[in-house]
C-alpha cells in the first residue's frame, strides 16, 4: 500500500515576507485583496500558518521568485523533508564533500540529472566518512535531491560553515537538546592563550560544537581529540575542525559521556581545554567511587566540577597544563574544600581568574577561569597561586549589560594573560596589581575553608596598595561626583512646573489601540525566541550566520546601549528595526531603572529585542517626548499590566492624552528635562557610591588617614565660601596652605 504523502512545512506571515523578498505589510495586502491567496492550514486567529508549497505555487503563479538566502532555503527544504530520507550525519559528511571541492565544481554537480546528482552525493559521502563518528553508510535516494540541491548552494555561495551550523541547528531542535552552549570565540580564545607553550596535542572532553579546539587548533595543536555525549555536537565538531584546522591536523571525535564512558582511557596531551557541564548530580558518584582519576579525592556528588577537573589532569602529560570554564560556587562550596586543598598543596592548581558578568552562558553569573597544571614527579610544588579579578571591569557597549557581546574582551584577555605570563615566568617575583591580581601563599590558601575566589584573595590585600594611588583616585572621584550633583542641581533648578490651578488638569484620552487603529501610531514587538534562540541570545559566535545586535528590556532598565544579539535568518518572525524618535517601552514592569527610553539616532538599525514594545508615533500627530512621559507613567503603567508579582504590559491598554501638537511639544520639552535629570542622577548616586568604597577601602586599608581638625575646619570655610556670595571671596592665599596641610596629613 503505497505511503501518504508527508505534510508540507507552514509558514507564518512574516516567513512568506522573507521567502518572497517583501515586507510583511505586502503579504498583508495580498490576503486582503486576492481572493485566490492560499488559506490558513493551521495556527490561530491572531497567528495563521500557511502551506509552504501552496504559498511557493500561488507565488510562482504571480512570477514572484523567491528572494530567501541559499541558508534560508536549506532550512526551508530541512523543514519539508520526508521523516526517511537523508540524515543529518550523511548531510554533514556532504558538506565536508563539498567544501574540499571549486565553486566551478559544484556548479557542474548542481546541473547534474537528479539520479547522476544522488549517485555523485553518495560517491562523494562516502569518501569523507571516517571523520563523523558513528555514521551509518550514506544512501541517498531521488527524495533526497531537493535538499541536496539546497546544501549544495549553501556551501558554494556561503560556505561550509554557514551550512554546517543550519544542520546543527536543525538536528538539535529534532532532538529536544538542552544545555549545548556554545563557549564565546573571544573566551575560547583567551582560554587557549593560557597554554603558554604550544601544545602539539589536545583534548577536549566534552567538545561542544568544537570552539575550544578549535582556538587550540589556532594556537598549533595539530592532534586534536574531542568527546560529546550529544552525537549532534560530536559531529558538529568533527567535521567543523576538519573544515577549520586543515589537512595537516589529526581530528579524532568520538560520542559518549567523558566521565562515565572515557572514549580515550589510555591518552595524554600536552593540553586540556573543557568548558564542562555544570550542576550536574548525576554524573556517575555512583558508580564511579573507586576510579583511578581521583588522584585528589573522590568528588561528592554535588561537585560534578571537581570531577571534571581531576579528568582534565588524568589525561595531563607531567607538566602539562588544562584550562577550564568553571561556575564561581566551585572555587567555595563546603562539599569541595578537601579537593581544592589537595589540588593547592599539590601544586596542581596554578590560577583562577574571574570573568565579568556576560563572557558566557549563564550570562548573568561571573564564571571563573581555572588554570591546572600535572606535577611533575622531580620538581617541588609550587608555593604561589595566582589570582586574577576582572569581574568588576567596565563593560564594552554602554555602561551595563549581561550578555556577551557587553564584554570588553581586549581588556579582560589582556589583564589576564599578561599576569599569567609574568606569573608563570617568575612565581616568586611576581609584582601584584592592586585589585587586579595577586599571587597567594599556599599557607595562606589552606585555611579551614579553603576560599579560591579571586575577589577573596586580590581584594584581601589593601597593603598592596599604593597610598598615594589610592588618594589620587579618591581626589578623582569626589571631582566627577561634585560635577555630577552640580549637574543635578542646574536640571532641578533650571526649569519651572507652574501649579495646575485648584485641582488637577483633566482632558480626554485614547487607548494605544484607537490611536493605532487611527494611524497615530504604530505598535511593534519581536516574537519571542525559541528555546534554542534563547541559549544563544547575547553570544555573537552561537550561530553560524550573521548576526545584528539588539536592544533589550535589560537595556532599557541599565541605560546600556543595545546588548542582544539576534541571528538574521534564524528568528521564527521578522524583527522590527528601531528608528530615531521610536518610544521603547519594558514588557515586564517593576525592578530598578528606567521603564521607557526614546531611540535617538545612535540606536536607529538596531534591531527590536524580546521584552520590549515599541511605539512609533506619527510626527505630525504626536510628540514622541509627550508620548514617553505618558507611556512611562506609573499610573498609566500599572492600569495597563496584567499579573501580580510580576507584572506583563498590555501596550494596547495604555492612554495617551489627546492634546494639540504645540501643547504636547511643550510637555514634550518637560519629560526630556525629566529624563536627563533621572539619568544625571543616577549617574551621581553611582559615583556617590563609588567614592565611599574607595574613601572606605583606604581608612581600613591604612592607605588613607582622617584629616587634623584644622584641615576639616578650614576646607568647609573654604566650601561655604564657594557656596555663599555673601561671604567675603576665597583668598588665593589659603589654597597653599590647605594644601600644606593636605600633605602633612
Amino acid at each position: 500500500m503505497p505511503q501518504p504523502p508527508a505534510p508540507s512545512a507552514q509558514v507564518t506571515a512574516a516567513e512568506i515576507s522573507r521567502i518572497a523578498g517583501v515586507t510583511r505589510a505586502t503579504v498583508s495586502n495580498w490576503r486582503r485583496r486576492h481572493e485566490d491567496f492560499p488559506a490558513p492550514s493551521g495556527g490561530t486567529d491572531s497567528s495563521p500558518l500557511y502551506d509552504l508549497e501552496e504559498v511557493r505555487a500561488w507565488l510562482a503563479s504571480r512570477g514572484q521568485h523567491t528572494a530567501a538566502t541559499p541558508s534560508g532555503e536549506l532550512r526551508t527544504t530541512l523543514r519539508l523533508r520526508e521523516p526517511a530520507g537523508a540524515g543529518a550525519s550523511d548531510l554533514l559528511l556532504l558538506v565536508l564533500a563539498a567544501a574540499r571541492r571549486l565553486a566551478d565544481d559544484l556548479t557542474g554537480l548542481l546541473a547534474l540529472p537528479d539520479d547522476d546528482l544522488v549517485k555523485q552525493a553518495n560517491d562523494a559521502a562516502a569518501g569523507v566518512a571516517d571523520v563523523v563518528p558513528d555514521t551509518q553508510p550514506v544512501q541517498f535516494t531521488a527524495a533526497d535531491t531537493a535538499i541536496l540541491r539546497a546544501l549544495l548552494l549553501c556551501v558554494r555561495d556561503e560556505g561550509a560553515q554557514t551550512a554546517l551550523g543550519v544542520l546543527a541547528e536543525r538536528e538539535l531542535e529534532d532532538s529536544a537538546a538542552s544545555g549545548a552552549y556554545r563557549t564565546p570565540a573571544p573566551l575560547a580564545d583567551l582560554m587557549a592563550r593560557l597554554i603558554l607553550d604550544s601544545p602539539a596535542r589536545a583534548l577536549d572532553p566534552a567538545c561542544g560544537s568544537g570552539t575550544l579546539l578549535t582556538a587550540a587548533a589556532a594556537r598549533g595543536a595539530r592532534e586534536l581529540y574531542g568527546q560529546d555525549s550529544l552525537p549532534v555536537q560530536a559531529r558538529r565538531t568533527a567535521v567543523g575542525l576538519t573544515l577549520t584546522a586543515g589537512e595537516n591536523a589529526d581530528v579524532t571525535v568520538r560520542t559518549g559521556d567523558s566521565l562515565r564512558a572515557d572514549a580515550f582511557p589510555d591518552l595524554t596531551v600536552d593540553a586540556v581545554l573543557c568548558n564542562p557541564p555544570y550542576g550536574d548530580r548525576d554524573w556517575g558518584h555512583d558508580e564511579l567511587a573507586y576510579d583511578s582519576r581521583w588522584a585528589y579525592g573522590f568528588p561528592p556528588r554535588a561537585e560534578s566540577e571537581l570531577a571534571w577537573v581531576q579528568h582534565a589532569l588524568a589525561h595531563l602529560e607531567p607538566g602539562g597544563h588544562a584550562v577550564l570554564l568553571l561556575p564561581p560556587a566551585t572555587a567555595s562550596r563546603s562539599s569541595g574544600r578537601r579537593i581544592r586543598a589537595e589540588l593547592i598543596r599539590s601544586g596542581a592548581l596554578r590560577a583562577v581568574a574571574a570573568l565579568p558578568p556576560g563572557a558566557a552562558i549563564p550570562l548573568h553569573i561571573g564564571l571563573q577561569v581555572w588554570v591546572l597544571q600535572r606535577p611533575e614527579p622531580t620538581r617541588p610544588a609550587y608555593q604561589t597561586v595566582l589570582f586574577v579579578d576582572t569581574a568588576g571591569e567596565p563593560t564594552a557597549p554602554g555602561r551595563g549589560g549581561s550578555r556577551a557581546g557587553a564584554v570588553d574582551w581586549a581588556r579582560v584577555t589582556e589583564q589576564i594573560v599578561s599576569a599569567w605570563t609574568a606569573y608563570a615566568e617568575d612565581p616568586d617575583g611576581f609584582e601584584a596589581q592592586a585589585g587586579v591580581a595577586r599571587a597567594v601563599s599556599v599557607v595562606d590558601l589552606l585555611d579551614e575553608v579553603v576560599d579560591v575566589t579571586p575577589a577573596r584573595q586580590v581584594r584581601a590585600s589593601q597593603a598592596d596598595l599604593d597610598p598615594r594611588e589610592l588618594a589620587d583616585q579618591d581626589v578623582a572621584a569626589r571631582e566627577a561626583l561634585t560635577d555630577a550633583a552640580r549637574s543635578v542641581a542646574r536640571l532641578a533648578g533650571t526649569e519651572r512646573w507652574d501649579a495646575a490651578g485648584a485641582s488637577p488638569r483633566q482632558w480626554r484620552s485614547a487607548t494605544v489601540s484607537d490611536l493605532a487603529r487611527g494611524g497615530a501610531l504604530k505598535v511593534l514587538r519581536t516574537a519571542p525566541a525559541s528555546p534554542r534562540q534563547a541559549d544563544s541570545e547575547g553570544d555573537p559566535e552561537a550561530s553560524s550566520g550573521t548576526s545584528r545586535p539588539a536592544l533589550t528590556g535589560g537595556d532599557i532598565a541599565s541605560g546600556s546601549g543595545p546588548t542582544g544579539r539576534i541571528e538574521e535568518g534564524q528568528a521564527a518572525d521578522q524583527v522590527p528595526e528601531i528608528a530615531a524618535g521610536d518610544v521603547l517601552v519594558r514588557g515586564l514592569i517593576g525592578g530598578r531603572g528606567p521603564v521607557a527610553r526614546v531611540a535617538g539616532e545612535d540606536e536607529a538599525g538596531v534591531l527590536l529585542g524580546s521584552g520590549v514594545h515599541l511605539f512609533r508615533p506619527d510626527p505630525a500627530r504626536l510628540d514622541p517626548w509627550f508620548l514617553y512621559g505618558f507611556l512611562g507613567s506609573e499610573a498609566n503603567l500599572t492600569g495597563a499590566s496584567t499579573g501580580s508579582s510580576t507584572l506583563h504590559l498590555s501596550p494596547g491598554r495604555l492612554r495617551v492624552p489627546l492634546l494639540p501638537l504645540e501643547e504636547q511639544r511643550r510637555y514634550g520639552e518637560a519629560f526630556r528635562h525629566v529624563a536627563a535629570l533621572r539619568e544625571q542622577s543616577r549617574r551621581a548616586e553611582e559615583l556617590a557610591e563609588e567614592t565611599a568604597r574607595l574613601v572606605a577601602d583606604g581608612l581600613t586599608g591604612g592607605q588613607l588617614v582622617p584629616s587634623e581638625p584644622e584641615t576639616v575646619e578650614l576646607h568647609s570655610l573654604l566650601m561655604r565660601m564657594d557656596e555663599d556670595p555673601t561671604l567675603p571671596p576665597r583668598s588665593t592665599s589659603s589654597v597653599p596652605a590647605l594644601e600644606g596641610k593636605r600633605k602633612k596629613s
